[in-house]
């Protein structure tokens, strides 16, 4: 368990397999974030029964509101690597009433402070959509920096879209 202010964050359970194939169905939820192609239901239950365990090259937890151990989202270091102390973030709140109430800020600051405090990392990086901005400010505030523009590689409703790249280092976490 990773606690934070807000939030805790702890390992997925088979048992979310219904809250995450809700979240990836849910337009709004998906609107900026790369979805793939459908699953049923029964593909999603089975992916989660297979997850394989937490370990340092992919960190995957729920995230659960202290308060009433409610599961609003997910949050993911992945790709880590001892060797140059880097990992990427994937984040979203798929319970929409919680959008903009904190619990995305405070989810952010737990699993970079459990990043860079337990897996020893020195740099975690992620991507966006240069339209989110709900999602770039956010990651803005808590410290990440802007450090290139890949240009048209997200797709949505027939219009190319930019993706910025950012960064936050060891030490910058605000």
């Amino acid at each position: 368990m990773v606690p934070g202010d807000l939030v805790t964050l702890r390992p997925m359970e088979p048992s979310d397999a219904d809250a995450l194939w809700r979240w990836n169905h849910d337009p709004d939820v998906m609107r900026w974030m790369s979805d793939g192609y459908a699953q049923s239901l029964a593909q999603v239950r089975k992916r989660m029964e297979e997850q394989p365990r937490n370990a340092y090259g992919d960190v995957l937890y729920g995230v659960e509101v202290r308060a009433d151990g409610t599961l609003i989202g997910l949050v993911r270091l992945r790709d880590a690597e001892p060797e140059t102390g880097c990992a990427e973030l994937d984040i979203y709140l798929g319970e929409k009433e919680y959008w903009g109430r904190g619990y995305g800020t405070d989810a952010m600051r737990a699993i970079c402070r459990y990043g860079f405090e337990k897996m020893r990392l020195h740099k975690i990086t992620l991507t966006v959509v240069t339209e989110n901005h709900g999602a770039h400010h956010l990651y803005r505030k808590v410290g990440f920096v802007e450090e290139g523009r890949l240009r048209q590689v997200f797709r949505r409703d027939g219009r190319w879209y930019d993706m910025f790249t950012m960064g936050l280092l060891r030490g910058e976490l605000r």
